[in-house]
């Protein structure tokens, strides 16, 4: 069943506005330098900023849940240093770093995987991270009651449906789709805690498969600038039965997050080889046609894809199978 929301010109014109600048932004491959590369002996050239990127989006996205350690603290975390605070708020920041860390594991569209990804993010915190909530919720704002989430019988079902829509689904635009399923994630309130720190890596989660720069791209920490209006495009989206409002709001968040993306972090020529080195986190050992290189690099050609993958095997990263149309590679 799908999910119910109503396209509107200011959305499309929004996914218009995200392509440009992704355009503009897709020179840089910000998108391969992470913090697992914090032990690495690479040198890149924004490697810095990119991880400081990483830590805006871990300490926004708990800053919103009301935790209070500052960046200072969560790079010297990420570094692997140790640092003073509430045990409870350092634990949730170890834990976001492992489940962000992991983001390009994650399969976008398994329920298992959600499940997954929420036990590394509420590990220690909660006794049923990983597992539906068994309770019924409520989200209060002070006395009053904000949200009735749906009965948590319910709640396989509901999250069964939402992932069988998203698999089936191949006419919306993957930007929406990002923004309903946070949407859908939240109303639903699936876990018994860590719902929303888990809607937003989710949503990254989604972006990423769309678009590389979005791994690094700090979105959690626009959404904490408007908190309120974060909040309030959740409520409007409530009360209309319908998930307009927050995609609108999302997808705002989503180009702010790239135009500061364009400001902190300078483009860098993006040449076959440090396309092949993306393409090989993506696809690890499995085996991948020319047609799914090219998903990576939207705006690349088809015969720069074929050059990328012949230098690919020339240079040994790739073995081959196949010829012309149905050549398949596999990283070794």
């Amino acid at each position: 069943m799908k999910p119910p929301f109503t396209l509107s010109p200011h959305m499309l014109r929004l996914c218009t506005e995200i392509a440009r600048s992704l355009g503009r932004l897709e020179g840089s491959h910000v998108a391969k330098a992470g913090p697992k590369l914090r032990k690495s002996n690479r040198v890149i050239q924004n490697h810095s900023q990119i991880i400081q990127n990483r830590v805006r989006t871990i300490q926004a996205s708990l800053a919103i849940e009301g935790n209070t350690l500052e960046l200072d603290k969560v790079t010297a975390m990420i570094e692997g240093k140790r640092v003073i605070g509430p045990q409870r708020e350092i634990l949730e920041v170890q834990n976001a770093i492992r489940a962000y860390d992991q983001i390009l594991s994650y399969n976008p569209h398994s329920a298992k995987s959600l499940r997954e990804a929420h036990g590394v993010m509420m590990k220690g915190l909660v006794v049923d991270a990983g597992k539906w909530r068994s309770k019924n919720v409520g989200i209060f704002q002070g006395e009053k009651v904000a949200h009735a989430a749906p009965q948590a019988k319910r709640v396989p079902e509901l999250m069964d449906r939402l992932f069988a829509f998203f698999k089936a689904e191949k006419e919306s635009h993957p930007l929406i789709l990002s923004a309903v399923f946070h949407y859908e994630l939240e109303f639903i309130h699936p876990f018994s805690d860590g719902n929303g720190r888990i809607g937003r890596l989710w949503q990254t989660t989604l972006l990423t498969r769309f678009h590389p720069l979005f791994e690094f791209t700090p979105i959690e920490s626009v959404i904490h600038h408007r908190q309120e209006a974060y909040y309030k495009s959740l409520g409007l989206a409530d009360k209309a039965a319908d998930a307009s409002p927050f995609i609108e709001f999302s997808l705002e968040t989503i180009l702010e997050a790239l135009e500061d993306l364009g400001v902190t972090i300078r483009p860098e020529p993006l040449t076959a080889g440090h396309r092949l080195e993306i393409a090989g986190e993506r696809f690890q050992e499995r085996t991948f046609s020319r047609k799914d290189y090219l998903s990576i690099f939207k705006t690349i050609s088809t015969a720069t894809a074929s050059r990328d993958l012949v230098q690919g095997v020339e240079d040994g990263l790739l073995v081959k199978t196949g010829e012309k149309a149905l050549a398949s590679y596999r990283f070794k």
